[in-house]
């Protein structure tokens, strides 16, 4: 089976957010054509998503686990099933405020070969900014975010899948190791806005929240030390990670981050047969060419 054929198609994971993926689909629905797919990925939800989709959205392609699988899978699985040339990757709470995204896309990597993967401009908030203007430019970096970045498929066939094991943050980052490696580049473009309609103020109040998120952040961070590095930057570069937790947080009163860090720790053990078997270290000089790379884009302000 295959999904997405058409020349550029757009992958949806969601589970139990279908309000959140109705308003994305309608806001991109004008999208939409023959050579614009547009493919939703319903990951064993329980609030009707796949039933409100195909009744609403019967051009929207859609695709269901009866029980959950995990964002990572149904990614791996849009993106291994796409016959698509350009894959455009969004949260079901993302949806683009650049009018013409698919021309942006199209000629950007007609005209940027290396490209393997841009990552978009991304404003977090429940609402538009009133001026979306923009003075950033054009260039190569380390990462880019989930949200909202397009695929040239013809790199992601020439690495591997989202490790489905990291759960859920630090994949964008894995793959961008995976990309380097391969000699593609991953490009910011400022001209795709993509709101992100998440309030970050009410995430962080979230207690159970952070730990999840402390928790899985922490250790991604972990996992690609030790899948990327060169051997003698890890010892270092783990040391002075746990050192800094301890430092801006636990020495600081922030008592809630302890066990959350006990438990990466643990998981890094755990893991660690896995790491060893898919490491994919960078050499010494390729180390040093990727650290002068700039930063990945996350937060944009006006």
């Amino acid at each position: 089976m295959t999904v997405g054929n058409s020349k550029t198609a757009i992958l949806i994971s969601t589970k139990n957010r279908c309000d959140d993926l109705l308003f994305t689909l309608q806001k991109i629905r004008h999208l939409f054509s023959v050579n614009v797919t547009c493919v939703v990925f319903d990951d064993g939800s329980t609030d009707a998503t796949f039933e409100k989709v195909k009744s609403n959205f019967p051009e929207v392609e859609v695709l269901r686990n009866q029980t959950s699988k995990g964002y990572l899978f149904c990614r791996n699985v849009m993106l291994n099933k796409t016959t698509a040339d350009f894959a455009i990757s969004l949260d079901d709470d993302a949806h683009f405020l650049t009018e013409t995204p698919i021309e942006i896309i199209t000629a950007y990597f007609q005209n940027n070969p290396a490209c393997g993967l841009i990552a978009t401009r991304i404003y977090w908030s429940k609402t538009a900014p009133e001026n979306g203007n923009n003075k950033e430019i054009q260039q190569k970096v380390k990462s880019y975010v989930g949200c909202g970045h397009v695929w040239r498929m013809k790199a992601w066939r020439a690495i591997s899948n989202y490790p489905e094991w990291f759960q859920f943050y630090g994949e964008e980052t894995f793959a961008s190791f995976e990309l380097f490696k391969a000699k593609w580049e991953v490009h910011y473009v400022p001209e795709l806005l993509v709101l992100h309609r998440v309030d970050l103020k009410e995430r962080t109040k979230s207690n159970n929240d952070f730990a999840f998120r402390y928790r899985r952040a922490i250790r991604a961070d972990w996992y690609i030390y030790f899948l990327f590095l060169p051997l003698g930057k890890i010892p270092r570069r783990l040391a002075y990670s746990i050192w800094m937790q301890c430092k801006t947080k636990i020495l600081k009163g922030d008592f809630k981050v302890i066990k959350p860090l006990l438990l990466a720790i643990f998981d890094l053990i755990c893991c660690f047969p896995k790491l060893i078997k898919n490491r994919n270290a960078l050499t010494s000089e390729e180390y040093d060419v990727y650290v002068k790379l700039n930063e990945a884009k996350i937060y944009w302000k006006p």
